[in-house]
């Protein structure tokens, strides 16, 4: 694996990686921060200069979606959140109970907001656009400041760019990188 270090407006930003596939975007020092020790540096990959690049055109207010192929390693119902995340719009949050409902969970509130705690892609699968049920900013690896920063920049992302061209990017952003669950039949009962 490669890692990428970058500076952000939000601080230091570290992508890993392969030629391939994309494993993790993280902020530096986030609750979940993988060991980067054996990582190869990443300067040459140009999949993670890819990934700088985007992040950059975010935080200027360019790029409302990301279209980076990523490593899909996880549980299902990891990866079913996590897909659920990118259908998220920009300038919009939900609540855990909603995204839960979203995913056909709706009474495993507690795994999906570990699950949201555990996304590998920060900013690429916007985790900081769920919120509490009373509308509260709570859990972000990044930390809540960042949250409320990402939350305003894209607010103001959204008014900028017009809802028309923001949904144009949300629906590229729900490219086919992530396939879809596929929920297994349930047994039949025994009479």
């Amino acid at each position: 694996m490669r890692a990428l270090w970058f500076d952000t407006p939000l601080g230091a930003m570290v992508a890993l990686g392969s030629a391939q596939t994309l494993r993790g975007l993280h902020f530096g020092g986030a609750k979940h921060l993988p060991d980067l020790q054996g990582c190869e540096d990443g300067r040459e990959c140009l999949l993670l200069r890819r990934v700088q690049r985007q992040v950059g055109e975010y935080f200027e207010g360019h790029r409302p979606a990301f279209d980076v192929p990523l490593d899909h390693e996880g549980t299902a119902l990891q990866k079913a959140v996590w897909q659920a995340l990118a259908n998220i719009a920009v300038g919009t949050t939900i609540s855990y109970s909603e995204l839960a409902a979203r995913v056909g969970a709706p009474r495993a509130v507690r795994a999906v907001a570990q699950a949201v705690g555990r996304n590998p892609w920060t900013l690429i699968r916007p985790c900081h656009r769920v919120i509490g049920s009373n509308g509260s900013l709570t859990g972000f690896a990044g930390g809540l400041e960042r949250k409320s920063a990402l939350l305003a920049h894209e607010a103001r992302m959204a008014r900028e760019r017009g809802a028309a061209e923001v949904a144009q990017g949300f629906a590229r952003q729900k490219s086919a990188d992530i396939t879809p669950m596929r929920t297994p039949p349930l047994p039949a009962r025994s009479r």
